[in-house]
């Protein structure tokens, strides 16, 4: 569907960005994301499933990458990783996608409305929920290859 489509192309984006695909011309990459079940803030961790495949193939990448979502409720408060019912209920979604190099957005994607003031704020908790990812990813790279 359309909503699928435009998941897969943002995917697909943030893929392109940080992959050094000029050390291996000619070659095709295929990353199948299968979604099991969507508790809420289905493309960031699409996001971050993408990434951890990229790394575990041993691809040679630029920088990683972590999806991180953020909602807005009705009162203007931060929901950071928020269920299918707070986004849902949300007045506004907003998902980034954040190397870890320098902290810089990839990608951005919202639904909903919001002020620019809302948005940096968001972008602001999004960074400071990239250093948890990013460590978790660490954590994760050691364990597995630690064996």
């Amino acid at each position: 569907g359309v909503v699928e489509r435009s998941r897969e192309q943002l995917l697909r984006q943030t893929c392109e960005a940080v992959v050094l695909g000029v050390l291996h011309p000619r070659t095709a990459i295929t990353l199948v994301l299968q979604v099991l079940s969507d508790a809420g803030s289905l493309l960031s961790c699409c996001l971050n499933a993408a990434c951890m495949g990229l790394l575990d193939a041993g691809l040679p990448l630029s920088s990683l990458f972590c999806g991180v979502t953020c909602a807005l409720d009705a009162n203007g408060a931060i929901v950071l990783d928020p269920t299918t019912r707070q986004e849902q209920e949300a007045r506004a979604v907003l998902t980034f996608a954040i190397d870890s190099a320098e902290r810089k957005v990839l990608t951005v994607t919202t639904k909903g409305n919001c002020s620019v003031e809302e948005m940096q704020q968001c972008l602001v908790a999004a960074q400071r929920a990239a250093d948890t990812i990013f460590q978790f990813y660490r954590d994760s790279v050691r364990r597995r290859y630690s064996k």
